[in-house]
Formats: structure tokens, sequence, C-alpha cells
């Protein structure tokens, strides 16, 4: 190289450092380094480098979110006069059953309306079993538990909607 270019870049460069611009090729020299390894700290496999890039939830929760307001609920059927007449009738005659035949309670069909714990609506149910007690001041139905010991599925007589002997 003569005099002339190293004159030329000399005021090429200082020209494009007085503008602000800085020099693309001035790490030239690094370009055919050789690769630094770390005598201290081993290499980082492939899997754990490439979890560094792996997406993330941002909003953690959404899913679940999105899952549950999806989730189908019912509304609570409202029965008639009728058919709440003939429910009525079909509890006291129970009730008065109970109190006759302790021992021998009949094995009873009970559908009624379960209200969601999370949104508006429910679900209907259809438990089998066998009642243990007619609560009049709660206004419940209370099942024997499975092995017929203590008090199992409580139902609001508010939210039974049919009741059959299986």
């Amino acid at each position: 190289m003569g005099k002339q270019e190293n004159l030329e870049k000399t005021e090429k460069k200082s020209a494009m450092e007085s503008a602000g611009a800085k020099d693309p090729h001035r790490y030239d020299d690094m370009l055919f380094l050789p690769h630094h390894v770390s005598s201290s700290h081993p290499p980082m496999s492939m899997e754990n480098r490439a979890a560094q890039f792996s997406p993330f939830a941002a909003l953690t929760g959404y899913g679940d979110v999105v899952k549950e307001a999806g989730r189908w609920t019912e509304q609570k059927i409202e029965l008639d006069e009728t058919e709440k007449e003939v429910l009525d009738r079909k509890l006291r005659i129970l009730n008065e059953y109970l109190k006759i035949d302790a021992k021998n309670r009949p094995l009873l069909s009970f559908t009624y309306y379960l209200p969601d714990e999370k949104k508006e609506g429910g679900s209907y149910v259809t438990e089998t079993g066998v009642i243990r007690r007619i609560d009049p001041y709660q206004k419940r139905l209370i099942l024997f538990d499975e092995n017929r010991i203590g008090d199992g599925t409580q139902i609001p007589v508010e939210n039974l909607l049919g009741l059959e002997e299986v």
C-alpha cells in the first residue's frame, strides 16, 4: 500500500468519525480468531442452550381461565305448581314412612340441581341412595354415607327436581 492510499484511508476514517459513523470493518481482525473455551466452566449442553430461547407463558393461568369460561353450565329449572305439589306429596309420604319403619328404608333416586361453585349456573345430578332423615329446619334431605353409618350427601329440597324409588 502506498502513501497515497494510506492518506485516503485516514481521511476517509476521520470523515466518518466526525460524521458519527462507525467503521464497518473495525472488528475484521477478530473474525478468524479461534473460539474461546473456558477452563473453569464446562460447556452448556445443546438442550440447555436451546431451553434459554424457548417460549414461556407470559400469562400464567390464562389457559385455565379460557377453559373455565368455555365450560357449559345449565340454568335451574323452576317447577310449576303441579310439579311442586307432586314432589311435596312424595316428600310427606316418605317422611311418614321414615317415622313408621326406621329400619327398612327404600333405595331412592334423587334428581337435583347442583349450583356451580365457580360461575353462574350448575348441573343436574342424579344420586341413588338411602335417606337418613329429612331436616325440616334446613330444608334438606340427608342421605346415609356409603356404609350406611353417618351423614352423606345433603340435598336442598328447593333444588330437588325428582324423587323415584329404585
